[in-house]
């Protein structure tokens, strides 16, 4: 009987961190370039613990493990802003920027100029370019950016936006702020990325979707709740009943 409920606990263990991941997706279905991510399970088989106690083997139980997330990295719609500094990245690419922490990663491409002349997203980190930080003089006109990245004014390129990809990009670690951090060195986008300008990638959360797998989730955490409700009464009644014996 202990055994069904440890099964049940880890089950509801798994699913409150399925839970976490559907609300973070879902307060972030409006976030410009927002990758969604989902749970991976997987099942355990405990070695030590008994199921039965009947003469033969007894069978082994099965627990619920979290194995982590995978980021989805799938397209998002793309929206036409009009904006010449607004890029959507476009294939498996992501736009490297310079962070406190060093360099990272993102799809935001709401991009901007600060009032050091320097290119930044929307959170005010410096873009990196290929050859160095991005800048551009007050007096410049007709700022532009290319398919490849590459940012010119009237007075000609002033850098190309460095575009980079993955060997692995499931592997991508959030690091808030729409960032990412990786793992294992990045590499140059090449044909991988490539930017639409005057446009915007937004989120590629489907609301549906994930208001689906929240009903279904708490309708399996209910259902679980209440087995281990209903094993507790009929251990209580089973401890009550020995006791009247005894």
């Amino acid at each position: 009987m202990q055994n069904a409920l440890f099964v049940g606990v880890s089950s509801q263990v798994a699913l409150q961190r399925e839970l976490d991941v559907i609300a973070n997706n879902m307060a972030n279905v409006s976030t410009t370039g927002f990758k969604g991510r989902a749970t991976r399970f997987q099942e355990y088989l405990m070695p030590v613990a008994s199921a039965d106690s009947f003469s033969g083997p007894d069978r082994r139980l099965s627990y619920v493990i979290d194995q982590g997330t995978t980021l989805d990295l799938n397209q998002g719609p793309i929206e036409q802003t009009g904006n010449p500094l607004d890029v959507a990245v476009k294939g498996n690419a992501f736009i490297a920027v310079r962070a406190p922490g060093g360099e990272r990663y993102t799809r935001n491409g709401a991009l901007s100029v600060d009032n050091r002349g320097q290119l930044v997203t929307s959170d005010g980190y410096p873009v990196a370019g290929e050859g160095g930080p991005i800048t551009v003089n007050p007096q410049e006109t007709g700022l532009a950016i290319g398919t490849d990245g590459t940012v010119s004014t009237n007075l000609g390129i002033r850098g190309r936006i460095k575009l980079v990809t993955f060997a692995n990009p499931g592997a991508l670690i959030n690091d808030g702020a729409n960032l990412y951090s990786s793992p294992t060195p990045a590499r140059p986008a090449g044909l991988d990325g490539r930017l639409e300008t005057g446009a915007l990638e937004r989120s590629n959360v489907s609301p549906v979707l994930e208001m689906t797998r929240l009903m279904d989730v708490n309708r399996s955490y209910t259902m679980i709740a209440s087995v281990i409700s209903r094993m507790d009464e009929l251990r209580g009644s089973a401890i009550s009943k020995l006791a009247n014996v005894a």
